[in-house]
């Protein structure tokens, strides 16, 4: 129960609704309980067995309790008899025994009405913490999960929890509600023959728990196996494309074949386990009646000891015990697989998070000076990615940063942005240290545009006013007429209020590219960082982008990462970078007269252009 209490805090906005289904569970089980007592007056009356009472009995007290209520029921009886006639008094029993079962109904539809408010609650407030949280953790951290595990907690971990609460409010509520008031009843009615029964009742208890002990481990291995499969989907409805074209199609059916086929075998011996426990219960509870039954017997028809008007009630009692029996051992099974589900939300929502706004961070959101980078060191796991790099950015310069695949451009974007944290030195706006910005003004400062245009599924001006609320349809226009956009976007059926399809499939590479960049000249943030925006494209795309990139980039700070050379001529600085040092900087025509390793690469760019 250790990971339940944690999750316990998501019912605490809705505990009223947990207290109104107490309040009918236990309404329940006291007229459920008195359902079955009310059969004893009609049974009486039909066999012919009622003590005739003339006077009506005065309450002593709760320790008399059980023979006032004989006495006034057996007056009652008496005088109705008398008045009315024995099919107008059985007809009365009838309808109160009637009453008490339709009682005890509705206390059931109440008590599951009001526990639906708290069951869905918690559900969706759950789902809206996970999401937060997921959207609030570093880059880093979805680098070693998969997005398939991650969504598999999100919904069927999600979905076990909120399951497994009513089972806990059924087993610590409503089932032993009903057993205690049914065990009371049959204590009152036969002490002897009650203590009889519940000499099995602990041996009942323990072969049920044996079944069960290793149902949260299995429950655990079936949500993991199911985040895997989940990622096998997510990969093939991504790469698509890729695999059809290495006609790889039967590698990963028999990948996604293999993952169901362990998710199959565990997710059978969880429920054999689960369906096991309620014959067992059942079984054990008739072996219980049943040994009721010939011990019962004897006390009515050889000791004459026991009333059988009364033992009739009382068998019914007795086996009124087995349903919630078995819903317990139901609900401990189900609390098990809950647990096991809690477990794994938990470790999202716990996951601490080492890139936030500390309590004081500073609220800068201007840039008036420069971003500097001093002495950083950086590495993703083992091998230093940047090694003591320094560079100063004066505001409205460009600097473009060159160099081979690996040598760390994309990796300063990152640190720039806070998608990661630095292991040594410091990156400053102003002089404040980004580990002290506000991570919403930090941001608020850049706009990004990377090489893979990253659209959602909703229409243009959605992707184009991404983050930013009250946006007119002529701000959105004017957007995209400086990102070259709005000559295709006006020729779409709707607009701007075209859907572009999942991932802007419905649109070529060029034009995602541009309304990307036209997002960014949306947000008109005074830094623009651009990640190989061009490198994606053909010639001809790459020029009306290049145009757009340049209106963009006017009057802005911007720091461009550049696989096409040809892009960066009119940069204020090129850096040249070379596993994770500067190894060159200057202007284009300095870097060519220094004939060194910029000029190599805009040579080699040369030969295969």
């Amino acid at each position: 129960m250790t990971y339940f209490k944690k999750i316990f805090r998501f019912a605490l906005p809705y505990k009223r609704f947990a207290y109104l289904n107490i309040f009918f569970n236990i309404l329940f089980a006291f007229f459920g309980t008195l359902a079955f007592i009310s059969l004893i007056p009609m049974l009486k009356v039909l066999f012919g067995q009622e003590e005739k009472v003339f006077v009506k009995p005065v309450y002593e007290g709760l320790m008399q309790i059980k023979p006032f209520a004989e006495n006034y029921m057996n007056y009652f009886i008496t005088t109705t008899n008398a008045q009315y006639g024995v099919e107008i008094t059985l007809l009365i029993l009838v309808s109160l025994v009637i009453g008490l079962f339709l009682l005890k109904n509705m206390c059931s539809y109440f008590a599951m009405y009001f526990i639906t408010f708290l069951r869905n609650g918690v559900l969706r407030d759950i789902r809206n913490s996970m999401y937060k949280k997921v959207v609030d953790l570093p880059v880093a951290y979805f680098s070693e999960k998969r997005k398939g595990d991650v969504m598999a907690r999100m919904s069927s971990d999600v979905l076990e929890i909120q399951h497994s609460f009513l089972s806990i409010l059924e087993l610590i509520v409503r089932e032993p509600l009903t057993i205690l008031f049914t065990v009371f009843a049959m204590f009152v009615m036969s002490v002897k023959l009650t203590l009889f029964v519940f000499i099995f009742i602990p041996i009942s208890g323990i072969i049920i728990s044996q079944i069960g002990k290793s149902l949260k481990k299995k429950s655990d291995l079936a949500q993991k196996e199911q985040g895997y499969f989940l990622s096998i989907i997510d990969e093939t409805l991504t790469g698509l494309k890729v695999i059809k074209g290495f006609n790889a199609e039967n590698y990963f059916n028999d990948k996604f074949r293999s993952s169901t086929g362990r998710f199959f075998r565990i997710s059978n011996k969880i429920l054999h386990k689960q369906n096991l426990s309620g014959p067992t219960t059942e079984f054990l509870g008739i072996l219980v009646i049943a040994v009721l039954l010939w011990y019962g017997g004897n006390l009515v028809l050889v000791e004459q000891s026991f009333d059988g008007a009364v033992f009739i009630p009382y068998m019914g009692l007795a086996y009124n015990i087995l349903t919630p029996a078995k819903q317990i051992s139901k609900a401990s099974y189900s609390v098990k697989k809950g647990n096991a589900a809690a477990e794994r939300v938990l470790e999202i929502l716990e996951e601490v998070n080492p890139i936030a706004s500390s309590s004081g961070s500073i609220e800068k959101c201007d840039f008036e000076k420069a971003i500097v980078f001093d002495k950083v060191n950086f590495k993703y796991e083992e091998d230093w990615v940047l090694k003591d790099f320094s560079l100063e950015i004066p505001k409205g310069k460009t600097v473009a940063l060159v160099g081979q695949s690996g040598s760390g451009k994309s990796t300063l974007a990152n640190l720039l942005l806070r998608f990661y944290d630095v292991n040594n030195g410091r990156i400053a706006i102003d002089g404040i240290d980004l580990r002290d910005m506000h991570l919403k003004c930090l941001r608020g400062l850049m706009g990004l545009v990377t090489q893979d245009s990253i659209l959602f599924n909703d229409t243009v001006k959605a992707n184009v006013a991404l983050g930013l609320t009250d946006v007119s349809d002529e701000a959105v226009i004017d957007a995209l007429k400086v990102a070259n956009a709005y000559e295709f976007v006006k020729n779409l059926p709707k607009g701007i209020y075209t859907n572009i399809g999942d991932s802007g499939n419905k649109l070529s590479g060029g034009q995602k590219q541009r309304l990307s960049i036209a997002r960014a000249v949306l947000k008109n943030p005074p830094i623009m960082v651009l990640d190989e925006a061009t490198s994606a494209l053909d010639t001809e795309s790459e020029q009306l982008v290049q145009q757009a990139l340049e209106n963009m980039m006017q009057n802005r700070t911007s720091v461009v990462i550049a696989h096409r050379l040809s892009t960066i001529q009119n940069a204020d600085l090129i850096v040249v970078l070379s596993k994770g040092k500067i190894v060159e900087k200057g202007t284009h025509e300095s870097l060519l007269a220094e004939k060194g390793i910029y000029e190599k690469l805009v040579n080699m760019q040369r030969l295969e252009s």
